[in-house]
């Protein structure tokens, strides 16, 4: 088997429970190991560090799966995915969604796959997992019993593992439009031509928390894509919900998920820039009750944080001025290079230039079937803050 040695003192990440191996904490390597194959990790000494999942075409150059002499097989791959499923926070039965598997999370790094009410989506992001596609595929499909499994391996993280994009059928066929039930309201998942896997369940928990805000509000849903936040504050009694995103596609999904739950006269939806209509209700002077702000990811690397937190920081601000005293902010960031505590200061220095004071009601984070591994933080990547205005 290939193996892969550290440089002297580059094993303390691993043993302190973080699961990769940079390329440039690399000695040594014994063998020829290909694109996702399996290495055994050694520190300079030659002592064990576990097997990994190795590709020296990345700067991620190996994922390790386990820290013993272990088997990386079949049965590896199921008992890793059976341990996956039995988590909190999920089920195999029932109409509703869930994360399966959460990569790294799971001790599977690399494999992503969500669940929609009958229909499995699988993402597989490594070199190391694509290898394994066939054995993940058979058995997702004995443990739980899936009679459709699409995959989404489509992402932009794959080309960095020298990977193409695929996406289509594994298992079974059909619609790939489902309706899932969230709570009591109902859906519409487009797993082929959406966001992700098709919704984001990250933001789950977040969702409710907003539904529980909402009653007697208007709302303003910024970035609102298919919906989740619009519908989910209008079956929460808001009085009115306005959710812009620059999707007409999503935006019909979102149009058919509010109709399916009766809120067409509450909820309406507008394709425009969101950063042009904050600065023209501001110019309006317009206020909502309520205002959520779920912006895609402003920045994927270091290189752009300056940037993004200027991004950040002028949606907040803008946000910030159409609200009544006592109103609210629900605001996101899906961007892990933008930390928690550089979030919350870029609240603060919008909340200083609009010179208002906010409480912080809660600080959330991704729903719990996105476990947050302590040693490796890159797991935890949503911020999610709760904000309300004193004046």
């Amino acid at each position: 088997m290939p193996t892969l040695k550290l440089a002297p003192g580059k094993e303390a990440r691993l043993l302190s429970g973080h699961p990769w191996i940079y390329r440039t904490e690399i000695v040594q390597i014994e063998g020829n190991p290909g694109a996702g194959e399996i290495a055994l990790v050694r520190d300079h000494r030659g002592k064990l560090l576990g097997k990994a999942m190795v590709n020296l075409r990345s700067q991620i150059a190996g994922r390790l799966l386990t820290r013993t002499d272990e088997s990386i097989d079949r049965a590896f791959f199921l008992r890793r995915i059976r341990a996956a499923v039995a988590r909190p926070g999920r089920t195999l039965r029932g109409s509703d969604a869930c994360r399966l598997v959460f990569g790294e999370g799971d001790q599977l790094p690399g494999l992503i796959v969500d669940r929609y009410a009958h229909l499995l989506v699988l993402q597989l992001l490594t070199a190391g997992m694509d290898r394994q596609r066939e054995t993940l595929v058979s058995i997702l499909a004995e443990v739980t019993g899936a009679q459709a499994i699409y995959e989404r391996s489509d992402t932009s993280s794959r080309h960095l593992e020298g990977l193409g994009q695929r996406t289509g059928f594994l298992v079974g066929a059909g619609e790939t439009g489902v309706w899932i039930d969230e709570g009591g309201a109902s859906f519409l998942v487009e797993v082929a031509a959406g966001q992700k896997t098709g919704f984001f369940l990250d933001q789950r928990e977040n969702r409710q928390v907003v539904r529980g805000l909402a009653a007697g509000r208007s709302v303003l849903d910024c970035f609102c894509y298919a919906g989740g936040f619009s519908v989910s504050a209008g079956v929460g009694d808001a009085t009115q919900v306005l959710g812009i995103d620059l999707s007409a596609q999503a935006l019909g999904w979102a149009e058919r998920s509010a109709q399916q739950n009766g809120l067409t006269a509450r909820c309406t939806f507008r394709a425009e820039n969101v950063f042009d209509l904050l600065r023209r209700f501001d110019r309006e002077r317009r206020q909502f009750g309520l205002v959520v702000l779920d912006p895609p990811a402003f920045t994927k690397g270091r290189q752009a944080l300056a940037d993004a937190l200027r991004g950040y920081k002028e949606i907040n601000l803008r946000a910030m001025r159409l609200l009544p005293p006592r109103g609210l902010l629900v605001t996101c960031s899906c961007s892990y290079h933008v930390d928690l505590p550089a979030f919350l200061e870029m609240l603060r220095s919008a909340a200083a230039d609009v010179h208002r004071e906010f409480r912080i009601l809660e600080v959330r984070t991704q729903a719990r079937d996105h476990p947050i591994l302590l040693a490796a933080k890159e797991t935890q990547y949503l911020k999610c803050v709760v904000l309300e205005a004193v004046d």
